[in-house]
């Protein structure tokens, strides 16, 4: 967990365990969690595998949005869970719908996020970036005043989130780092989905480097 002061905006950090399915295949994954708010109120970053551990880092916060960056099984199997216990609504991009009903076809998401949006929470701005590729609806949380960026599976330590899978693209997911995350200041700490984090200074330079080798 990050700390800080009472009262001033922070982000918190959890992982999770579980699993991704894809295709056929079924991996064991740690995801990141993020929680973005103050001792008051908080959104959460993709509510991965362990709806009770998030709630619990929550604190007893109000919780006033769950964000998906993409809608893998992975990264919102404890959205519907989290959203009932806490009366969060559940927000995804509309692309990644067909995803989101092969882990829950009975329960759709709350409401949509759209590219420019803006979520504001505990006087903190986030803007929503689309950035399509890893999966359709994928989208990027940039939080300037905090300088970070929250880059769910678009882009990692080290390069782009695996295409190699049904529903991804490897040029459209190099258009979205190029287009809508390293135009980011090179200072922004970029929180990804899985591993550990970076900075689109220390990114921007291979981005040449991910084109030769491809995904």
């Amino acid at each position: 967990m990050t700390s800080a002061a009472p009262g001033t905006p922070r982000i918190d950090h959890l992982v999770t365990t579980g699993t991704f399915s894809l295709d056929g295949g079924v991996w064991d994954v740690d995801n990141n969690v993020w929680i973005i708010g103050d001792d008051t109120e908080a959104v959460v970053v993709d509510a991965a595998h362990d709806a009770a551990a998030i709630k619990a880092a929550l604190g007893g916060r109000t919780l006033r949005a769950i964000i998906c960056t993409h809608a893998h099984d992975d990264h919102i199997d404890a959205a519907p869970a989290l959203s009932a216990a806490t009366g969060a609504p559940v927000l995804l991009h509309p692309d990644d719908l067909p995803l989101w009903k092969r882990t829950h076809p009975d329960r759709a998401p709350d409401g949509e996020l759209t590219d420019g949006q803006r979520i504001t929470v505990a006087g903190i701005e986030l803007t929503v970036l689309h950035t399509p590729g890893h999966a359709p609806g994928a989208i990027c949380l940039h939080a300037p005043a905090l300088d970070t960026v929250f880059t769910g599976d678009t882009l990692f330590a080290g390069g782009p989130g695996a295409t190699g899978r049904s529903f991804s693209h490897f040029p459209t997911i190099i258009r979205s780092i190029r287009e809508k995350l390293l135009t980011l200041p090179p200072g922004t700490t970029v929180r990804t989905g899985h591993g550990d984090t970076t900075t689109i200074g220390t990114e921007a330079p291979r981005l040449d480097e991910w084109i030769q080798r491809g995904h």
